[in-house]
């Protein structure tokens, strides 16, 4: 048995604008994580790979799958990568506690899990850089025109400030930030609203790069507040770029009923993560406010919340 992980992830700033070439931040999420588990079969012919996913009811022999199925599609490129050919057959069973639509990486931490549980099965290590290349390339089913910052973040495991198309620079915090994730309870469908994104864009370059370039100005502050500390700034940064997030159309009444509340009860800041609409929303906070606003999302309707520092 051969058995590999990978965290969830959070966008701090820079969310859409990063596909416009911007600058994002985010944050790998440990307590929330994807597992892959290579278990021979012993009387199966050798080259056969079954694929099941108990948390969906999924089960199926790689051959039958989808071309197009994101399981099937990962495990291949990283056969093909490792130039694996005849093998004892093997199941890979995938599971995963990272709500999905819901913008916390959950396709990309799957991949990365199964990557690393293929290339530990048969011996052969992959550069971080290149795990991060195959779990893109599924990416791309799953979110259409994906700006690669969720496979970076999970496959290198460490905050990043990351520019699409360049190496991440792994950031500086100066001191501990506590943050508290909320799910909305409604679904957040990264390709259709990214898509959605870049119709408006096509329809207003100007008005659309203007609102990019300021997302990008706001993670540049961000980048050097978080190498201060400077909590109070942060938090404002967040409020900022969740004005801008709204200006783009990707917010919603629930978003925004989750966000006054967290404010309301001492948040420094709050903001969506993510494409929105849905999803998730994340709030900067005082660690001895923890418990205080917890209970205050859930009582405006946060179905699940969750207090990582980092």
């Amino acid at each position: 048995m051969t058995r590999a992980s990978a965290p969830g992830k959070f966008i701090l700033f820079g969310e859409h604008a990063v596909v416009y070439g911007q600058p994002a931040i985010a944050f790998p999420l440990h307590q929330l994580r994807a597992a892959a588990q290579i278990n021979v079969i012993p009387d199966a012919p050798h080259g056969c790979v079954r694929i099941h996913a108990p948390d969906i009811d999924y089960q199926t022999w790689l051959h039958e799958a989808d071309e197009e199925d994101p399981l099937r599609k990962i495990v291949q490129l990283t056969l093909e990568e490792i130039r694996a050919q005849s093998f004892p057959a093997f199941e890979m069973q995938v599971s995963s506690e990272i709500p999905v639509s819901s913008g916390l990486g959950s396709g990309a931490a799957v991949s990365t899990a199964i990557v690393r549980a293929l290339s530990q099965h048969f011996e052969h290590p992959l550069e971080l850089e290149r795990q991060s290349e195959l779990v893109y390339e599924v990416e791309k089913i799953h979110h259409g025109t994906p700006s690669g910052i969720d496979n970076t973040v999970i496959v290198y495991n460490r905050p990043i400030f990351y520019i699409r198309g360049c190496q991440p620079e792994y950031l500086e915090i100066s001191g501990e930030l506590t943050f508290i994730l909320a799910d909305t309870n409604l679904p957040s469908n990264t390709g259709m609203i990214v898509g959605n994104v870049r119709k408006a864009w096509e329809q207003d370059r100007p008005t659309f790069d203007t609102l990019f370039r300021e997302i990008g100005q706001v993670t540049e502050r961000a980048k050097s507040a978080i190498a201060a500390g400077d909590v109070k700034s942060i938090g404002m940064l967040m409020d900022e770029n969740q004005e801008l997030l709204e200006q783009l159309g990707v917010s919603s009444e629930t978003i925004s009923v989750l966000l006054a509340t967290a404010r309301d009860h001492g948040a420094y800041g709050a903001k969506l993560s993510g494409a929105g609409v849905g999803g998730i929303i994340i709030t900067l906070v005082q660690t001895s406010a923890s418990t205080r606003i917890v209970n205050a999302l859930h009582d405006a309707g946060a179905i699940w919340t969750g207090v990582t520092k980092v």
